[in-house]
């Protein structure tokens, strides 16, 4: 969140701010899914880019490394319930959803 608050090229960020309905795969019942981030930024060429992110531990977003762990499993069938209303609802606003893990967020490169 600091480095949302001393980007200058982040215009407005919020935190937990949009809801999105989906249905729930585990209980078929329809709920809310809360994405982490919604950040509206300048890129390099200064062009205004507006995105959803969720931060997610990669055992949950990637399906080779869910393993055997049954809560691992469980949330991945949620996660791509979520993911799949959120990639439809940020289509009809235009704007992008992107999903991160430790390895985006802390590697070297």
């Amino acid at each position: 969140m600091n480095f949302c608050d001393n980007n200058p090229a982040i215009q407005k960020w919020a935190s937990e701010a949009i809801q999105i309905p989906y249905k729930d795969p585990l209980t078929n019942r329809q709920t809310v899914y809360v994405p982490d981030f919604f950040i509206q930024y300048l890129d390099k060429k200064n062009r205004l880019l507006v995105e959803l992110i969720e931060i997610k531990p990669a055992s949950q977003t990637i399906l080779e490394r869910v393993g055997k762990n049954k809560y691992n499993q469980s949330q991945y069938v949620k996660n791509q319930a979520k993911w799949s209303a959120a990639n439809m609802w940020c289509k009809q606003q235009g704007i992008k959803f992107r999903i991160l893990n430790e390895n985006d967020i802390f590697s070297q490169t």
